[in-house]
């Protein structure tokens, strides 16, 4: 535990020192990455996740991480708003940041989501992408391309994101 701590201390340092070096903005090209799937299920058969296999439908890319008290309440606000938009246009990927896998699996025993879960011990990818504060997401239309970014989230910002959801999803 100790050393996600100290990863995130690191990555919060660096992003005061430099807030707009290679940070992901809105117009960028959202980066790729494969990460292992964070549950037992996904891990047995051996499924990665990458972002680039989502390209073609819009994506509401999520970050979060097991200690983070608003993911308590955004990752079953989203599971609801997932079951209510089309499947074939729109999905959500969140990347669990835990250095312990586990706490995110336990996590997920009481929150759980039918949407695809990383494992990113590491916090390479919120490295990549700069995250400032968790959760963190990027709205990615079907051309791969950041749309909207949220930082943060409370109950009453499910609206918003469902109406650049629907937005989104009948634009491209």
């Amino acid at each position: 535990m100790r050393i996600g701590a100290w990863s995130w201390l690191l990555l919060l340092l660096v992003s005061l020192q430099a807030p707009n070096l290679l940070a992901v903005e809105k117009g960028d090209l959202a980066p790729d990455f494969t990460l292992p799937p964070l549950r037992a299920a996904d891990i047995a058969m051996a499924q990665a996740v990458s972002l680039s296999d989502f390209r073609g439908k819009v994506v509401y890319l999520d970050f979060w991480d097991s200690w983070c008290g608003p993911c308590r309440e955004s990752l079953p606000a989203l599971d609801a708003l997932r079951a209510e938009l089309p499947g074939d246009a729109f999905e959500i990927v969140a990347v669990n940041l835990d250095a312990d896998p586990a706490a995110g699996r336990r996590f997920l025993a009481q929150y759980p989501v039918a949407y695809p879960v990383a494992s990113d011990p590491a916090a390479n990818s919120a490295a990549t992408y700069r995250l400032r504060a968790l959760p963190t997401s990027f709205l990615i239309g079907r051309d791969g391309v950041v749309r909207h970014i949220h930082q943060g989230f409370r109950k009453a910002d499910i609206g918003m994101i469902r109406a650049e959801l629907i937005e989104l999803i009948a634009a491209d």
